[in-house]
């Protein structure tokens, strides 16, 4: 079950993904760096014992893993060039 800063993590994570797939045709173009911001400032806010991956795709600025990570969807996600195993 995720927590509270999980879900609003996830929530500015969905945000970020809709807004950069929407910029090419978005008049003016969206404030990422805001975004950016507002992700970092909640990873810091996770509690002590998140997952270790989940801490690793934020770290590396893997959004999309972190995404699937959150939605459950883990599984879906690839070795990187990190090796970072699973």
């Amino acid at each position: 079950m995720a927590t509270t800063i999980e879900q609003t993590l996830l929530n500015a994570l969905v945000e970020l993904e809709q807004t950069v797939n929407s910029a090419r045709t978005a008049n003016p173009k969206p404030d990422l760096a805001a975004l950016f911001t507002r992700i970092d400032e909640l990873t810091k806010q996770l509690p002590r014992g998140t997952h270790p991956n989940l801490l690793h795709y934020l770290q590396k600025k893997s959004y999309q893993k972190a995404r699937l990570f959150l939605q459950e969807s883990d599984a879906e996600n690839q070795v990187g060039n990190c090796r970072h195993e699973h």
